[in-house]
């Protein structure tokens, strides 16, 4: 199997809103999804044997890179994916001279928790009831990343 990260293109799109809908409980709108990138935007894909299996959306701005969403396809996921994919848009970031990378992740989402941190990101603060969940809301993560 051959996997490469490349730039999110228009063609992966509807793969990506399929992907958006099985992999997240409150997955973004489609039109976001489908929003034509801006200046700032670092948006990535993973690729494995041409097929799309993952993707983040992502910005930078004056050294400063949030990872606003990352997917794998659930059918693809325990395979080493993700840490392909974050470790793709970190270097991302890095070839374009970014500094640091912020996201945010819900506190049930351990498995994501455990690969940024695993990754090297840190937890430096919480935001109370920010994500809506389905018996009410939940906490979201802020973690931070220092590109070497």
């Amino acid at each position: 199997m051959t996997s490469s990260i490349v730039p999110l293109a228009p063609y992966h799109l509807d793969d990506v809103w399929r992907i958006e809908q099985a992999a997240h409980a409150f997955p973004w709108a489609e039109s976001m999804i489908r929003k034509d990138p801006n200046r700032i935007a670092v948006n990535i894909a993973l690729e494995v044997d041409g097929k799309l299996v993952g993707y983040c959306f992502g910005q930078l701005v004056a050294g400063e890179a949030t990872l606003l969403n990352i997917a794998i396809d659930p059918a693809l996921q325990g395979k080493g994916y993700g840490k392909q994919l974050l470790d793709g848009f970190i270097e991302a970031i890095q070839s374009r001279a970014g500094e640091e990378i912020w996201l945010e992740v819900r506190e049930s989402n351990t498995r994501a928790y455990q690969l940024y941190e695993a990754t090297g990101f840190n937890e430096i603060n919480r935001r109370e009831g920010y994500y809506p969940a389905a018996d009410g809301r939940e906490d979201a993560l802020i973690m931070t990343y220092y590109v070497m």
